[in-house]
């Protein structure tokens, strides 16, 4: 089963994270999410149990536990599907009202008028 644990600290490596999960079974693989820029933990991971028994009973007990100071949260992981978005999409986010993004002025931007700009304004 695959778990997801967020509200991390920060500094947790992931031998730690391990270890959490190890008291309640086999513990197949342990990961900390980092950006890809400047390596720092963004603050959740996944932790891969292949008997779901151990995993539901590691999720019972380490769901609101207090990690350095921090609650964390740990559930058992959804899987991705291929569609991420819900409105929108694009540069624009699905920001209905026209404001950012690459392609639009957006309000009190400057350099021309958007499409979504009333004349009120």
């Amino acid at each position: 089963m695959n778990i997801f644990c967020g509200s991390l600290p920060f500094r947790l490596q992931e031998s730690e994270l391990k270890e959490f999960f190890e008291e309640y079974g086999e513990v197949s693989a342990a990961r900390i999410i980092t950006d890809k820029f400047s390596g720092r933990s963004k603050g959740f991971g996944f932790v891969e149990m292949p008997d779901d028994e151990q995993a539901k009973k590691a999720i019972e007990e380490l769901d609101g536990a207090e990690v350095d100071g921090r609650t964390i949260v740990v559930n058992q992981a959804q899987e991705r599907t291929e569609s991420r978005g819900g409105n929108g999409g694009g540069f624009r986010g699905g920001n209905q009202r026209g404001g950012g993004g690459y392609n639009k002025g957006g309000f009190n931007r400057g350099g021309g008028r958007s499409n979504d700009r009333r004349s009120e304004y």
